[in-house]
């Protein structure tokens, strides 16, 4: 909105000419979000109390976590809030991306929502069965997908696949990038999901991710950049940009109020819509594969439980780990919560600058 209305003033002052820069914008919405999630976390959390909408406890986990039993819960809706809101005002809201963006980020934010309603009312830690809940997202993937396939008719997204590091084997999909899209969105709003045990490690990882996929935005939609690191073109993402700023700035603002101990958790309202919402901007710029960098720990923490799960059964009974998700085994290994989540922080920076070296690497 800003952006229709400052923007064209530039004419009559030249001052309005800088709000026509991404940066200057994705700065400015990033800065927004923040302030904002100040202003509003603190009255959600006050409205949740007054709800009585608070955490249930797994009956299974570790026994410290009960005293977190009643803790605000779907904090998530904070960061949805701080991020649309900031968007709306920063970014050009004709771009299909950023509506693409905006879209899937409140799609699978009401499953989860959907999900965290059913934990209050039954006043347990299950809401929706896993199948529906898989089911709920299987339905979501297909619509964005489709919607993707719908772009790349109008050319307005490619539907040739990039393989990082090789230049020439571009494979086309059609609609074969149908099921693919869907594997990547059910399969990071669920690696989210599982991270979301401990005060501030899911928001934390987020925000790294976030940040790292706002300068991949940025290059993505920069002809030089883009050029000169030998990835993807995509014009209508440097649009996007605004949008992943205010994603960042949004998840920065939540941890101040989820960080240990927590004040709010951000429930599955938060973990499926965050997961969703980084994989859709990885898809949008080409680089779905370096989000399995960008997102390692996510992707220890889901491999974690498929490892667990799979050897229980096939074992009849024994276990890899003392706990799944990853996070729960170094907590029953003796570490303090505190030092799982910073020692998984600083997993997930080494990680995301990981990912952002092997661009030059191209």
């Amino acid at each position: 909105m800003l952006y229709w209305l400052l923007v064209p003033l530039r004419s009559d002052f030249f001052l309005f000419n800088v709000f026509r820069y991404i940066t200057v914008r994705t700065a400015a919405a990033g800065i927004t979000a923040l302030a904002l999630s100040f202003f509003l976390a603190p009255r959600i959390i006050r409205w949740l109390e007054r709800r009585q909408i608070g955490q249930e406890i797994r009956a299974d986990g570790p026994k410290a976590h009960y005293a977190k039993k009643g803790t605000p819960s779907m904090g998530g809706l904070i960061v949805i809030l701080c991020t649309l809101a900031p968007t709306l005002l920063w970014g050009n809201l004709a771009n299909a991306y950023v509506q693409v963006a905006m879209l899937s980020m409140v799609l699978f934010g009401l499953v989860g929502l959907a999900d965290d309603v059913l934990k209050v009312r039954r006043k347990r830690s299950l809401g929706l069965r896993p199948g529906q809940k898989i089911l709920l997202q299987l339905g979501l993937a297909a619509l964005v997908g489709l919607i993707f396939i719908w772009m790349g008719s109008r050319g307005q997204f490619s539907l040739y696949l990039s393989f990082p590091f090789f230049k020439t084997w571009v494979p086309y999909l059609g609609w074969f990038y149908l099921p693919w899209i869907a594997f990547i969105l059910v399969g990071s709003s669920n690696a989210v999901n599982l991270a979301d045990g401990l005060d501030g490690l899911a928001i934390g990882l987020t925000l790294i991710s976030a940040t790292a996929l706002t300068a991949l935005t940025y290059v993505a939609g920069h002809a030089l950049w883009s050029q000169y690191l030998n990835i993807p073109r995509v014009p209508l993402a440097a649009e996007l940009t605004v949008f992943a700023g205010a994603f960042a700035g949004a998840c920065l603002g939540f941890l101040w109020y989820n960080c240990h101990p927590a004040q709010v958790f951000m429930g599955d309202v938060g973990a499926l819509s965050l997961g969703g919402t980084l994989a859709v901007v990885a898809l949008l710029i080409k680089q779905e594969f370096l989000l399995f960098a960008v997102a390692g720990v996510f992707i220890l923490e889901a491999l974690s439980v498929l490892l667990q799960v799979s050897y229980f059964k096939l074992s009849r009974g024994k276990r890899i780990f003392k706990m799944a998700p990853l996070h729960h085994h170094f907590e029953l290994s003796g570490w303090p919560e505190e030092r799982v989540v910073i020692r998984f922080w600083i997993l997930g920076i080494v990680f995301a600058l990981f990912s952002l070296s092997t661009l030059k690497l191209r």
